[in-house]
């Protein structure tokens, strides 16, 4: 009778370390959304904000047409974007051609001047901080997500309940170049 109670003791605290750890991870995995969801509202934002930039540069650099429609090809694909892990990339393409679009801007003094580009300009300096902010956030929780799913004994449990591990919001490698401007 003793024997039949320290086993029921044992596999009391064994379900209970599993719950435990289960529950740890999927509070993690909870995090892990929210946090892309505050990215994708950063992004919606820049998006949103996207059109009336390209507008405001093509009356002013008309004969640009390959720097407004490589922004306006990179927003759609990025709305576009099936997963994270393809929004991620869309989003450092539309990264890059909005650097490509603010470097073409240098040399237009007209347009350097604008009242709306400087307002539109500084509202979207501000979103890209807000959306730097938001991908740290999301990557600081998505790394303590993924390092969970490694580590004994949670990923026995982690396999068990299908979890997966998330991709983190890096930038792309041709985000860290300089922005080059040439004029054919």
């Amino acid at each position: 009778m003793l024997s039949l109670g320290i086993a029921l003791g044992v596999l009391v605290v064994l379900v209970g370390a599993v719950i435990r750890i289960y529950n740890r991870i999927a509070r993690l995995s909870v995090l892990a959304d929210n946090a892309w969801s505050d990215v994708d509202v950063q992004l919606k934002r820049r998006h949103d904000l996207v059109p009336n930039l390209v507008e405001t540069v093509r009356g002013y650099a008309t004969h640009e047409r390959t720097a407004l429609e490589n922004v306006v090809r990179a927003r759609n694909a990025a709305l576009a974007a099936p997963t994270p892990q393809a929004r991620i990339e869309a989003e450092n393409q539309l990264t890059g051609a909005l650097r490509q679009l603010f470097a073409l801007a240098e040399a237009y003094p007209d347009l350097k001047a604008n009242q709306n580009f400087l307002q539109l300009q500084t509202q979207l300096a501000d979103i890209e901080s807000d959306i730097a902010n938001a991908r740290r956030y999301y990557n600081a929780v998505v790394r303590d997500y993924n390092t969970r799913l490694r580590v004994l004994p949670d990923i026995f449990v982690a396999r068990m309940a299908g979890f997966q591990d998330r991709p983190f919001f890096e930038i792309a490698e041709e985000e860290r170049a300089p922005v080059r401007v040439q004029f054919s």
